[in-house]
């Protein structure tokens, strides 16, 4: 096996840009002064001190592999993070995974109560929308179908109903509820860092060609995998200081999860193969990138590595 790159250089990147997506994040939400005050506050709550904003940088990473500018990622990507920080405040309500803790402290409806809770949740979808509808109308139209009844959502239903079901747990239903769960989301930061830095004077470049959307999503696909299988493995190995929340919940819970099926070690392996089969696929995300662009193959080299690090990164988290 060739030597796998150093997820350094991803989190180099992730601290270099961490102050300009925090900065759009506030640029995004309403003041918290802002009537109704209540409201604003538990968005704030929610949404501050921040996670491991991967969506942004993955959004912002979309961008600069298909040759566009970061600044034009910067709003739609705080968007993305809008939209998943809502998908965690309802998470976390009594009424689907009842958890009392997130990002280090009490969750959302342990402050605010369940209906605020549940408000502040719809408040940051909705404004998600109009964060990412800067990227333009193929941007809304991948984060939409991302985030509803035939991805996020419709995960998220069978990741419940899979619960305790272990008679009919499969490999194949806990790939369904993994790429719809988590991957449709990972892969659409991608596709609205793509479509955001298409734009520009020149008016050739408003639409991305299916190619390279094609490879992106290939890419994102096995990313996406490889994150929540990290992310299983990671309840039943992690503490509450090192991931922000309780662990063992799932494995209380009778979740469904890749550790629970094939065992630990086996589930690590797994997502060490998706993380290397999506560092795999960089180079050709950046060369057809380049193509389209009509630039040097070299200019993207830098992004390509970045795709590369982010997959690594992935599985040798410990948050």
């Amino acid at each position: 096996m060739t030597e796998r790159p150093s997820a350094g250089s991803f989190r180099t990147f992730v601290s270099t840009h961490r102050g300009a997506v925090e900065d759009a994040l506030l640029g995004l939400l309403p003041d918290k002064s802002a009537q109704p005050a209540r409201l604003h506050e538990a968005m704030h709550y929610a949404m501050f001190p921040g996670g491991k904003r991967l969506r942004p940088m993955l959004t912002l990473l979309g961008c600069a592999a298909t040759g566009g500018a970061l600044q034009a990622a910067m709003r739609p990507g705080a968007a993305l993070e809008c939209l998943h920080t809502y998908s965690l405040v309802h998470d976390d309500l009594p009424c689907m995974d009842n958890d009392d803790l997130r990002r280090g402290r009490p969750t959302c409806h342990k402050v605010y109560g369940d209906s605020l809770a549940l408000l502040a949740g719809d408040a940051l979808l909705t404004v998600a929308f109009e964060g990412v509808a800067a990227a333009g109308g193929p941007a809304v139209q991948a984060l939409a179908k991302a985030a509803g009844s035939i991805g996020m959502v419709g995960g998220q239903v069978e990741d419940l109903a899979a619960e305790g079901d272990g008679a009919a747990h499969t490999i194949e239903r806990l790939r369904w509820i993994h790429d719809h769960k988590t991957g449709a989301l990972i892969t659409a930061s991608l596709l609205v860092g793509a479509h955001a830095g298409a734009g520009g004077e020149d008016p050739v470049l408003e639409e991305v060609p299916e190619e390279v959307l094609g490879l992106l999503r290939r890419y994102g696909d096995r990313l996406g995998r490889a994150f929540q299988i990290a992310d299983d493995c990671l309840d039943m190995t992690g503490s509450a200081a090192e991931l922000g929340k309780n662990p063992g919940v799932d494995l209380a819970a009778g979740k469904l999860t890749w550790p629970a099926l094939v065992g630990l070690e086996k589930s690590q392996e797994a997502a060490t193969a998706l993380a290397e089969e999506a560092a795999g696929l960089a180079g050709q995300v950046v060369s057809a990138a380049a193509e389209w662009r009509s630039v040097a193959r070299s200019s993207l080299d830098g992004a390509a590595k970045l795709l590369q690090d982010v997959a690594i990164y992935t599985v040798e988290r410990r948050t």
